[in-house]
Order: structure tokens, then sequence, then C-alpha cells
């Protein structure tokens, strides 16, 4: 499996990924994006931007790169990046299919995204996703599975899914909305002629919103490598916006809010490998900081009193306008 990869690397970064969706297009839902991105989000802009972060994240230990089919350009500016980088050989790849960009690189679209999980969806992704980033891709997972999802019954995407996975591609699920944990626990009953189907999970999960952690415990045991996004909440963890009891204890630290709220994931034993979705390479220098950071029992006492109702937590998400 490709994530052999990672538990092999020795670098104190190893366990983090870089996650494109913030700057792959010119509209995300993280707060600061009006400070952290160019005030002209031309597709050069962001292309530069986004080669900047990837460059700055190798050179950091940072060994995997996470994309998907709706955030904007993030695989056209990533297959871009290894192609002038071919001597780069030690990545893993991932990318989603399962929602489609429709904001046309605008900010203020109706809609940014649409959702489809049907066979078809897949087919027509996996060729587009094909001919952008061809064999360098490592893992193609279905992008915010949540319980009613038909991908977790239909048996022929289950096979199609299956042949990809036995021609060498790593099959995983993403996970999204307030029953996180029912999705997990559905996609580890997904088998193949009695095998399962998914090797991983991309779940969120951060101080304020743990509710799918014993879940994602189970995953884990069961061989599956879990991969944490939004750990920072969509920029409700960092300065300005984060609470005072997380501000308190980055401060005791000497480091910033984001190691701090970074470094709580860190910690989980199950916790495979951990997203930074910043959008500058000061912000990642600062997110990679979360490998260093040694928090007591008192802290994390602390930070437990962060976590919310999944639902309010959720609610609150679908709240955030889109930058």
């Amino acid at each position: 499996m490709p994530f052999a990869r990672l538990a092999a690397a020795t670098t104190p970064t190893c366990h983090f990924g870089l996650g494109l969706a913030a700057v792959g297009r010119p509209g995300y839902i993280n707060l600061g994006r009006e400070r952290d991105l160019p005030a002209d989000r031309t597709v050069d802009a962001l292309r530069t931007r986004t080669h900047e972060l990837l460059e700055a994240a190798y050179a950091q230990g940072v060994r995997y790169f996470d994309a998907a089919r709706s955030y904007g350009r993030s695989e056209e500016f990533l297959a871009d990046w290894l192609r002038a980088r071919p001597e780069i050989g030690d990545v893993v790849i991932g990318s989603k299919w399962g929602y489609t960009y429709t904001a046309d690189w605008t900010t203020d679209a109706e809609r940014h995204e649409v959702k489809d999980h049907s066979l078809a969806a897949y087919e027509r992704q996996r060729a587009e996703t094909a001919q952008l980033i061809g064999d360098r891709l490592d893992l193609y997972q279905i992008h915010s599975l949540t319980p009613d999802s038909p991908a977790l019954t239909d048996k022929e995407l289950h096979a199609r899914l299956a042949e990809a996975a036995a021609s060498g591609l790593t099959v995983g699920f993403s996970t999204s909305g307030p029953a996180q944990a029912d999705a997990i626990r559905a996609a580890l009953e997904v088998t193949v002629d009695g095998e399962p189907l998914f090797r991983t999970v991309q779940s969120t999960y951060n101080a304020l919103e743990t509710s799918a952690a014993p879940a994602l415990a189970e995953a884990h045991d069961a061989g599956l490598t879990v991969i944490v996004k939004e750990g920072m909440a969509n920029g409700r963890l960092a300065e300005p916006h984060a609470p005072d009891a997380l501000k308190a204890v980055a401060a005791e630290t000497g480091l910033g809010c984001d190691a701090v709220a970074l470094a709580v994931v860190l910690r989980q034993p199950w916790a495979g490998v951990v997203l930074s979705g910043a959008a500058s390479v000061t912000q990642l220098a600062s997110n990679l900081h979360a490998a260093v950071v040694d928090l007591d029992a008192d802290q994390l006492t602390r930070l437990a009193t962060l976590v919310e109702d999944p639902r309010a937590y959720w609610e609150h998400r679908g709240q955030l306008p889109w930058h």
C-alpha cells in the first residue's frame, strides 16, 4: 500500500499532509482567506501559490498531498508540480470524486459544488483525474460519504472500485456531517468477494468536533489508514477567531493556536495523517510546529471544554460564507 511510504518516513512531519481545498479555487469557507490569499485570485496566481506550498511542504518533510475534483483546479496545479519535479518519487497523492466544481472560478456562485455518488459520476471523474494525474495517483476517495449515500449500497460501483483496487489504486472515502460515525461504520461493512473494499477514511476531527473518534478508532483497528481533515475547523481554531481557552494554552506553549489545535489531533493514536489546509507558506510553517507541541494533562483538560454538539458544529459550518 502507498501509505507504507509514510510509515517508513523518519521526518518529524511525515504524519502531516497538505490539503489543497483552500488554494485550488478562488472561493472557499475558510475564515481569513481575504488576508491569506492574493487579492487577485487568477488561475495563474493560485497556481503559483499552490506550487509554493507544495515546495515548502515537501522541503519540510510532508509526503502526502490531497486534492479533489471539486477543489477547482487543484488536480491540475498538483499535476503541473509533479511534472516539474519528476525526481520526486516518495510522495503519496490522493484525490476524491463525487462532487463537481460548479463555481466557474468565482467566489459568489449560487452553488460551488454539486454532489453525485453514482457510478456514472465515478466513471466520468475517474477519467478526468486520470487525464491530469495519470499513474501518480495513489488514493482515490469517495468525497463526503454520508449514511444515506447510494455509494454504500451500489454493488456495481463497488465492483468497479474493487477493479481499481486490484490494479493498484488504494480506494477510500471521506465523511462529513453530524453522522460521520454512522457513515464510517457503514463503510467498514462494505465488502467485495468477502474482502473489505475501503483502505482509508478521511474525516473531520478537531477540538470542537470529536464525535467521529470512536468510529475512527474502529477503522484504524480494522487496518484502515485514518486521514484527518479540517483540524482547524475551517479557521475557527486560528487567530483571531480561536476560543479563549485555546489562546491561553497557545500562549503557555509559545506557539500559535493553529499548532496547538493540530497537536490535539496528532496525539490521537488512530490518526495516521493530519492535513494542513494552509493557504500560505507562513501558515504552513506555523501548522507544522504542531509536531513539537507537548501538552500536559491540565492543558488537555481545558481544551476538552471546547467540544461542541456535532449538530451545532455542522450547522455553524454550513453557515460559513464562501470568501
